[in-house]
């Protein structure tokens, strides 16, 4: 029995001395890296704490640059530099404020109203005060930095507009993130005070050309200066947009619309690729970057000829006689009429007790459908679109592509408007009348398209019927180069047209320009390049833009807006146009040259390229 319990007692005391040994081993590690922490790195250690600080800081990324289809480049970034403090380690705000702006002249109360409206929770982020500030500034902050604690000068790369104005619509422009768009999907993960784009490629590829954020853990002073940096994650730079656009193309298109309101679309009639979008009067890109002022930006909206309206896109205009291929090939297609089938024109065309007036006020004469293509006789389309009625004309308009976005890769664009029966019925609770029937087949009354949707049209009439959706994009390349995205040619649809009937509309649009009676012929006409198209002359609402005074400007507001649609070479179509000059008042003189002049520049460039 003795046995048994000497031999736990002995048990127990090895279990005790090993038990022992490992607390006395644990608190001798303990002693020892705390002798090592407070003894011979306590000074090092003693000066961090006392000055409080590591901290994060964020370096922003370069934005990439976008360029045309040649690769021009079109948008890069310059160096700026941000004045912000950090209100953790001002010790007297207004103070250092005042001393601030006697240093460096800036008024002091922007600099306090930029605080108040930009100052976070977190007293350790920085607060800009001014952007963009200057060399001298940083100077200036940089000589005077212990008589302003908690100021810093951050550099940040900035958006530069090389042509500032040009393609503005298509382009955009950079401006702050908004708190609505802070709360969406779309914008997650972004921060407050990022700049964003708010319009065109800049908007639709903005995390594409944003680039990736880096950061640095910095060693600080109880001033808040950076004292040493301890570590770097460096940023990425954004990834490099080529828009589909031809600089020179887009340039000319924009000395063509020069102080004149309307919109100019190009495009490639094989692929769907904008050439140029050029919608007047533009803005200035640059002014949003620098900060556009509370009056710059009522200017801005109050402008009579809306110039940050994308009137390639957004605006809505009667197609006028350029509808008039819609009616024709409806006429055809529907057999309520043939290439023999003439319509006598007197100047007028009566449907109950109302009188339909001709353009031509002599009227035309006998009309079969290349005539009245060629001479745009109201009378004749009349008489077709009467035939037709109001539910076909709209069910071919629909099937070419009208009453619906294009599908541009473009924010906001509009739908336009095919109207029917229904839908006034359901607008308007009123209903359809014969006689609006007439007004619909050439053009006019509800009838709503925006210039984009005709540049397509117009390029399906030339490519043979196939509807191609509008590209903007042509590739997306890395900063080194390469290639991780292309603009997608979605077809849309087909013409609801066989072949003979897209013979006599072609035929008929380039006789618009050839012959001697022709729309197109005294303006249109050139020595340089076959051209195919068709004016239209569309009827305005009878009233002037909102405060607008001056007798003659409503005069002018109150003309018509001149259409021109047109492709070439006839034989052979590489460019499709679509012109709008508002309150031109004939297609004919007004927008016709236009198309004219944008079709020889493109044309006598293509051949310079491959000679």
């Amino acid at each position: 029995m003795n046995f048994y319990r000497t031999v736990d007692i002995d048990w127990f005391k090895q279990r005790l001395v090993m038990v022992m040994f490992c607390v006395t081993a644990a608190f001798a590690i303990l002693v020892a890296r705390l002798f090592f922490l407070q003894v011979i790195e306590g000074r090092e250690y003693r000066r961090l704490s006392e000055n409080n600080c590591i901290r994060l800081q964020a370096i922003a990324p370069t934005r990439g640059l976008i360029f045309d289809r040649n690769g021009k480049t079109l948008v890069d970034n310059r160096p700026a530099f941000d004045l912000s403090i950090i209100p953790r380690d001002a010790k007297n705000i207004e103070t250092t404020l005042e001393k601030l702006a006697a240093y460096t002249g800036l008024p002091l109360s922007r600099m306090e109203t930029n605080f108040s409206e930009n100052r976070g929770r977190n007293s350790y982020n920085p607060v800009v005060l001014a952007q963009d500030v200057g060399r001298e500034v940083l100077a200036v902050v940089e000589a005077r930095k212990f008589e302003l604690p908690g100021v810093v000068v951050d550099f940040k790369p900035r958006r530069h507009y090389l042509y500032d104005g040009f393609a503005a619509h298509l382009i955009g422009y950079l401006g702050e993130i908004s708190r609505k768009e802070m709360e969406s999907d779309r914008f997650a993960g972004y921060k407050s005070g990022s700049a964003v784009g708010k319009c065109g490629a800049e908007k639709i590829y903005d995390r594409l050309l944003r680039g990736e954020p880096g950061g640095r853990q910095v060693e600080v002073n109880a001033s808040g200066q950076v004292v040493r940096v301890l570590k770097t994650v460096d940023a990425h730079p954004g990834n490099n947009v080529y828009l589909t656009i031809d600089f020179a193309l887009q340039q000319k298109a924009e000395s063509l619309m020069d102080k004149r309101a309307g919109a100019v679309v190009a495009v490639d009639p094989a692929t769907g690729d904008v050439l140029a979008m050029a919608s007047s009067p533009s803005f200035s890109q640059n002014a949003f970057v620098d900060g556009l002022s509370g009056d710059a930006w009522r200017a801005l909206v109050d402008h009579p000829y809306r110039p940050m309206e994308n009137k390639a896109i957004q605006a809505e205009y009667p197609p006028a006689s350029t509808y008039k291929i819609i009616t024709a090939m409806a006429g055809l297609e529907e057999d309520v009429i043939d290439t023999e089938t003439t319509v006598t024109c007197p100047g007028y065309y009566r449907y109950g007790n109302r009188v339909f007036r001709c353009w031509k006020r002599g009227g035309h004469g006998k009309m079969r459908v290349v005539d009245a293509i060629t001479q745009s006789c109201d009378v004749f389309f009349y008489h077709v679109g009467q035939n037709l009625g109001v539910e076909r004309l709209a069910w071919y308009a629909k099937a070419c592509g009208l009453g619906r976005p294009t599908g541009v890769n473009l924010f906001s664009e509009a739908s336009g408007l095919v109207p029917t029966t229904q839908w006034k019925r359901k607008q308007l609770g009123k209903p359809w009348h014969g006689g609006e029937t007439i007004n619909v087949a050439i053009g006019q009354g509800y009838n709503l398209v925006t210039p984009t949707q005709m540049a397509v049209l117009i390029a399906a009439v030339a490519n043979g019927g196939t509807l191609r959706k509008p590209v903007v994009l042509e590739q997306v390349r890395t900063a080194e180069g390469k290639s991780i995205r292309r603009g997608t040619a979605d077809i849309l649809g087909t013409l609801p047209a066989s072949e003979a009937t897209l013979d006599i509309l072609q035929k008929g649009l380039y006789e618009v320009v050839h012959d001697r009676h022709g729309t197109g012929w005294w303006m249109v006409r050139s020595g340089k390049v076959d051209i195919s198209g068709k004016t239209g002359t569309a009827q305005v609402v009878a009233s002037p833009p909102e405060g607008m005074e001056d007798e003659e400007e409503i005069a002018e507001a109150l003309k018509p807006h001149a259409w021109f649609i047109a492709f070439a070479p006839s034989n052979a179509p590489e460019i499709a146009v679509s012109v709008i000059v508002e309150h031109g008042e004939h297609g004919s003189t007004a927008a016709g040259p236009v198309a004219k002049q944008l079709i020889e520049a493109y044309m006598a460039d293509r051949e310079s390229k491959t000679s």
